[in-house]
């Protein structure tokens, strides 16, 4: 065995064991975490840096949302910082939409890693929050100002010494104090514990820096990435989407430039930003568009800073995808979440037969205020007030060769927040949490199916909702000959039609019914195999046609 392949094995062996540093750094955030987001859902990323603050690997948990963002965002940190007041022991925090993670419900906290007295890189994870004050998680303001607590760029400890000031701040403009402060330790300790990994690592390696390991990592990832788009068709690639909004539907469109070596995704004729939040940073939306990218072209590559560096992302800024500050963005996710969509739309012009019809897209997330009746309708005990989050998931689009999942969270990868664990958080009951039958666009391959959740108030109690949902006006379409998927609804479970977005109420004796969008269908229906066609029968996913 010659010595540089003696060598390719050393540097592959650290590269795995820095990926199980990682992980356990995303593990502790998991398991120390307050908030249900993190602790049952995963929405959350971590990893580890270079010293000039590039992404080196990350946690495989976590939403690409978080760990593409995060990955651009330790780099303002290095700046807003500075080099000359960074210190053993400190922590350094952000809330900041257009540096972090495109809204203020999520919170990154960047460690520096030093070793023998000198900064090798750093450690950075991300978490959402319950929380922040403000409206409140929804999309009715008209200001950032308005949603939330801001925390600029700065240190959440020095030298291993909190600031108890900005503790104090936080813990005063949140609903959820516990919780949410709780939270903001917990992103520190994740950090901390990656620090005593990647010192364990080293003393084991005998290592003194990561730069040797990272330009490993940096030189492979980029080579096969740009091996994978030397081979595909060169040129120009469009499509648009059209989705829900606020009170007027929006357009996302989207020209994708192939060239040997990088793919430009620019979407200059995109609608132009909301009055309400649902705008959409650039940091965030560039996210999701390298994440779809990736996802088509060169999906088993380690995701870092070289594999993403190819991938160039840019949109006017006078467009919903490239807010700019003061606007609105606390529900930034559903558009977000809706430009894979687009941009797969458009990459099944370049590579027909490759990429699924569009889905659900959007989480449906559910952001829940309970508040004791007052009066003689109250409850004798006085009640519970809460904040209340849950995730849920319509179907994805079916694929070229299977059916799409059911319920499935794509692009976001976040799991839904279990009934019991829910329950216990707030005073709201379940009544289902169950498939939608029929949802799926028909075609040779069924789109996934959403899902159908009842949830109501506990006797003594109502609710107050902030509604963040689309595909309720524009269904996911099916590609290739393939079905659209069924539209979602809101309403009450006396008929009365809700809004797909903003805040509204849920009366004590009442329940919310939502029913999430399902996948579209891909190929003719025609086509469709009477073997699967008696299977969807046989388990209720359609009805059998008389």
């Amino acid at each position: 065995m010659t010595k540089n392949l003696l060598s390719d094995v050393h540097m592959q062996i650290m590269w795995n064991r820095l990926i199980s540093v990682v992980e356990e750094q995303a593990l502790t955030l998991i398991r120390t975490a307050f908030s249900t987001s993190v602790r049952e859902s995963g929405d959350l990323s971590a990893g580890v840096f270079n010293q000039a603050g590039e992404m080196i690997a990350q946690a495989v948990t976590g939403t690409p949302g978080h760990v593409n963002a995060m990955a651009e965002a330790v780099g303002h940190f290095i700046r807003d910082i500075g080099v000359e007041n960074i210190f053993e022991g400190d922590a350094y925090i952000t809330n900041d939409p257009w540096k972090g993670t495109g809204h203020l419900h999520d919170f990154t906290v960047v460690s520096p890693s030093f070793r023998g007295g000198k900064l090798i890189g750093f450690f950075a994870c991300t978490a959402h929050v319950v929380d922040v004050g403000g409206r409140g998680f929804g999309p009715d303001a008209n200001e950032v100002y308005e949603e939330g607590i801001f925390i600029p760029i700065m240190k959440f400890a020095e030298r291993g010494v909190v600031n108890r000031d900005l503790i104090n701040i936080i813990r005063n403009n949140v609903r959820e104090s516990d919780q949410v402060v709780g939270d903001v330790y917990s992103l520190a300790a994740c950090n901390e514990i990656g620090q005593r990994r990647l010192m364990d690592m080293m003393d084991e390696f005998r290592m003194n820096d990561l730069e040797e390991l990272a330009s490993f990592i940096f030189k492979r990832s980029y080579d096969a990435t740009v091996e994978r788009l030397a081979d595909l068709p060169q040129g120009s690639f469009s499509n648009s989407m059209r989705v829900d909004g606020y009170d007027s539907p929006i357009d996302i469109a989207v020209r994708l430039d192939v060239h040997s070596d990088h793919i430009v995704a620019d979407f200059e004729g995109t609608s132009p930003p909301s009055p309400k939040g649902i705008n959409c940073p650039l940091i965030y939306s560039a996210a999701y568009a390298c994440y779809a990218i990736k996802c088509a072209i060169a999906p088993e590559i380690p995701n870092n800073h070289a594999s993403l560096k190819p991938f160039k992302i840019q949109a006017p800024t006078n467009c919903i995808l490239n807010a700019q500050r003061p606007a609105p963005v606390s529900v930034r996710h559903v558009l977000g979440h809706l430009v894979p969509d687009a941009v797969l739309g458009a990459i099944h012009t370049m590579l027909p037969g490759k990429v699924p019809a569009e889905g659900s897209g959007a989480l449906w997330n559910l952001h829940i205020s309970a508040r004791p009746l007052q009066g003689n309708n109250g409850p004798a005990d006085g009640g519970q007030r809460a904040e209340v989050l849950l995730f849920n998931s319509g179907g994805m689009g079916a694929r070229p060769e299977l059916d799409g999942p059911s319920a499935t969270a794509f692009p976001s990868g976040v799991q839904s927040m279990s009934i019991e664990a829910t329950e216990h958080v707030g005073p709201v009951i379940f009544w289902r949490k169950e498939l939608r039958d029929g949802s799926g666009g028909e075609g040779q391959y069924r789109g996934g199916l959403g899902q159908i959740v009842e949830i109501s108030p506990t006797s003594g109690h109502e609710i107050y909702f902030n509604a963040m949902f689309d595909r309720v006006k524009n269904a996911p379409r099916g590609r290739e000959g393939g079905k659209d998927g069924a539209p979602g609804s809101v309403k009450l479970d006396d008929g009365t039609i809700l809004a797909a977005k903003g805040r509204q109420h849920v009366p004590a004796g009442r329940r919310l019914i939502l029913e999430l969008p399902g996948g579209g269908g891909y190929g003719p229906a025609s086509k469709r195999s009477d073997d699967l066609v008696k299977q969807d029968i046989a388990f209720d996913y359609i009805q059998q046609k008389s």
